[in-house]
């Protein structure tokens, strides 16, 4: 059983700094000689990447949240209500 939802934007955004961490790496190192301003592109082409595979994903997921027979989507709010809080409720 899965311990946590599979977001595929995240793979793609964790992906590209990894990608930035081996050119400065590489650098560091001395196999080849990077300019500073080289991983901006990397990282911003990360970003856009894993948004539009995120923006993709929440549509997938939407349209099969509709349907019948579809797995109940656990959010980070779904026991906002059940008074596990720490707030003074009925005081």
């Amino acid at each position: 059983m899965l311990r946590h939802e599979f977001r595929p934007g995240r793979l793609v955004a964790g992906a590209a700094f990894v990608l930035a961490g081996v050119i400065y790496a590489g650098d560091a190192g001395g196999l080849w000689e990077t300019p500073w301003f080289a991983v901006v592109p990397v990282v911003v082409a990360g970003l856009f990447l894993a948004a539009v595979t995120g923006l993709v994903t929440r549509a997938v997921r939407g349209r099969r949240a509709g349907k019948p027979g579809a797995p109940a989507e656990t959010g980070a709010g779904a026991g906002a209500g059940s008074g596990s809080g720490s707030g003074s409720a009925g005081s």
